[in-house]
Formats: structure tokens, C-alpha cells, sequence
């Protein structure tokens, strides 16, 4: 394989999280990660309209461009990284691709389908590939619960809630701005709801409600409930009004349920051993007893470990690297990110509406 040069467009936060994962290895589920940074790729330079990270660009060893214009018109430059506010990621990915470059946009890609489809057009007639850093599919809460689905752990599988909460509500910056792309539906949304997509099957029904609980211009949390065609129902929720924490995932099966607390991974699974003792003993209330809300005994479930899932980040660039040799085929295919940037429209229309939306 051939050494490749990326150059960052936008070296704010996330942009240097690039830079550190590229060039020095970076960090994964708060652990550094072992062999350095990713073989035959180098963030060579970057442009971005603020002074002091221009310094810092030049500080730690990159090229700091005096513009875009220039960053695109330098023929070492191979890949483009847009890390710029959410409604800049479409003008400066299709002039990436004009002039010759394979372009790599942080997410949401863009703000509508329509933006995304000129976007795609751009990368076809340029011949050039064009990805979007869907990053959280790496991470191993989420593989654990694939695998769990995958591997029928719980049996027959009725209801999945993926959820993530923070009690700050949305950042003071151009994240609650709503010409910037703001919201929690674009910002966090995006994540778990390409999550969701990666299960098998197709969303059939979507029904949604935002939140205005801390921001009155965008959406601060939402709620999506997603039935799929097998009837299953998938629950994503984002809230960042949240100062107790639910789960980061629940699985619910028809032979057990499981339990992934937050993205260390930590957690258990229950599952039945005897389905042929399914009595109880009533328990009391305040306001009578229960049977039917009265606990399993205790010899008729096993509680387990979750199972081990590890995952490397930097799989994602070593495949765009090899798609681009023409060896691989992209892991994150654009027809992947359509089908959640019009997910998250229906969420938008069924919020506006109040009612459900039919999807796929």
C-alpha cells in the first residue's frame, strides 16, 4: 500500500481527535491504544478560520494553509477531512471532490437527503471515494449488543432501548444554533439511530417526540420508537437533562433480558434455566399483593457476563485506504448514510405531526 496524506478542514475538537488518531494512535473506551497511530496515512496539514488553531496546527508538526483553496490546490494531499459545523460539511466536501481529492465528512454528513444526494452525485462524477466517519459503529457497547442479537442469546428478541444522557444540556457553541445544524437529533441522534440501522430488518413505522427542556431554537433530546417489520420495537432516546442515567442499552428476549450499563461495557445478562417452574411467590405493596410482578425464583435464572467484543477505531481509515486501492469496498456505504439522514427526517415530520410515520 502507498503512504497517504489527509489534510483536516475544521481542526476544532473533533478534528484533532483525527490528528491524534492518525498520526499518534489516540485513545479507545479511555484507553490508549497499542501500535500507534495508522500505518501508510499522515495528517500532513490543516486550514481552520480561527488563529490560535492555525498555531496549533503548527505546533504539532502540520502544514497551517492561509485557506481552503489552497489546502485543495496541493497536490500532496490525497484525503480531505471536513471537521467543520454541521452546515459547512456539503459545500466543502463537493469542492474537495472537484478538485480531485477523496473526502471524508464528520457527522450528520449533511442536513437533508436532498443536500446528501448532490453530495453523493459529486463523488460519482469526480470518481473519487467519498465516506462519512460514522465512528460509534466501532464502538463494543454496540457490538456487544449486536453480538447478543446475533448470537440469539435472549431468544427471540421483542424490544431493544438504546439511550445516551448527559445532565448540560446542549454545548454553548454552534451545536444549539439551528443554521449550523444544531440539535441533539443531528449531533447524537445520528449515532444511535445508525446503530439501529445496522440490525437486521426494516423499520416499518417510526413515531417521535423532541425535547426544548434547556434550548428553545433545536432539539435538546428526542425520543424514536422504531418497528420493525418482525415486530420488533427499537427504542433510541437522547436527553441531556438527564441527572440519573438510564442503561445505555437494554435488550429484551423472550428467554432473558439484557443489561449494558454505559459505554465501559459493564453489565449482565439474565436468562430463564427452567421455564417449567414458573410459579411465585406473591409479594406485598402498600396497596395489596402481586403475583404477577413477584420475582422469579432464584433456581429458575443464571446471571452471566456479557460477552467480550474488542474493536480497533482505526479500522475505519485502514478501509478507506484500501477502498481507495481497490481492495476493500467501504464499511460506511453512502446508501447507508441515506437511509439514516431520512430516518431522522421522518423522526423530524413525526415530532412536527404528532403521529406516526410509515418508513420503508
Amino acid at each position: 500500500m502507498k503512504d497517504y496524506n489527509l489534510a483536516i478542514i475544521g481542526l476544532g475538537g473533533m478534528g484533532n481527535w483525527h490528528r491524534e488518531l492518525i498520526n499518534e494512535g489516540g485513545w479507545f473506551g479511555g484507553v490508549k491504544l497499542e501500535g500507534g497511530g495508522i500505518e501508510h496515512l499522515k495528517v500532513a496539514g490543516a486550514f481552520d478560520i480561527k488563529k490560535e488553531r492555525q498555531e496549533f496546527a503548527k505546533a504539532h508538526g502540520l502544514h497551517a494553509y492561509n485557506s481552503m483553496e489552497e489546502l485543495l490546490a496541493d497536490p500532496k494531499i490525497d484525503i480531505v477531512l471536513v471537521s467543520t459545523p454541521n452546515d459547512l460539511h456539503k459545500p466543502f466536501i463537493i469542492k474537495a471532490l472537484e478538485a480531485g481529492k477523496n473526502a471524508v465528512s464528520e457527522k450528520p454528513v449533511t442536513l437533508s437527503s436532498s443536500d446528501l444526494q448532490e453530495m453523493i452525485d459529486a463523488s460519482k462524477k469526480a470518481g473519487k471515494v467519498f465516506t462519512v466517519h460514522q465512528n460509534r459503529r466501532w464502538d463494543e457497547d454496540y457490538l456487544t449488543a449486536r453480538k447478543i442479537y446475533d448470537d440469539n442469546l435472549l431468544g427471540d428478541i421483542h424490544r431493544i432501548e438504546s439511550r445516551v444522557h448527559g445532565s448540560r444540556g446542549i454545548p454553548g457553541d454552534w451545536r444549539g444554533k439551528p443554521e449550523h445544524g444544531g440539535g441533539m437529533v443531528l449531533d447524537w441522534g445520528v449515532h444511535i439511530l445508525d446503530q439501529a440501522l445496522q440490525f437486521p430488518g426494516k423499520i416499518k413505522k417510526v413515531y417521535a417526540s423532541l425535547t426544548f427542556i434547556t434550548n428553545g431554537l433545536v432539539d435538546d433530546g428526542f425520543f424514536a420508537e422504531l418497528t420493525y417489520e418482525n415486530g420488533m420495537v427499537f427504542l433510541a432516546e437522547v436527553g441531556t437533562s438527564n441527572f440519573i442515567k438510564l442503561p445505555r442499552w437494554m435488550i429484551l428476549g423472550r428467554n432473558g433480558s439484557a443489561q449494558i450499563d454505559d459505554f465501559s461495557v459493564k453489565g449482565k445478562i439474565v436468562r430463564v434455566t427452567d421455564w417449567n417452574k414458573n410459579d411465585a411467590i406473591p409479594i406485598k405493596t402498600a396497596a395489596g399483593l402481586t403475583k404477577t410482578m413477584a420475582p422469579r425464583t432464584p433456581e429458575t435464572i443464571k446471571e452471566e457476563a456479557l460477552p467480550e467484543v474488542k474493536s480497533d477505531i482505526r479500522d475505519f481509515y485502514r478501509n478507506v485506504l484500501a477502498t481507495i486501492e481497490g481492495k476493500e469496498t467501504l464499511k460506511v456505504t453512502l446508501d447507508s448514510v441515506m437511509r439514516n439522514m431520512k430516518l431522522m427526517e421522518a423522526i423530524f415530520r413525526s415530532a412536527k405531526s404528532g403521529k406516526p410515520e410509515s418508513f420503508e
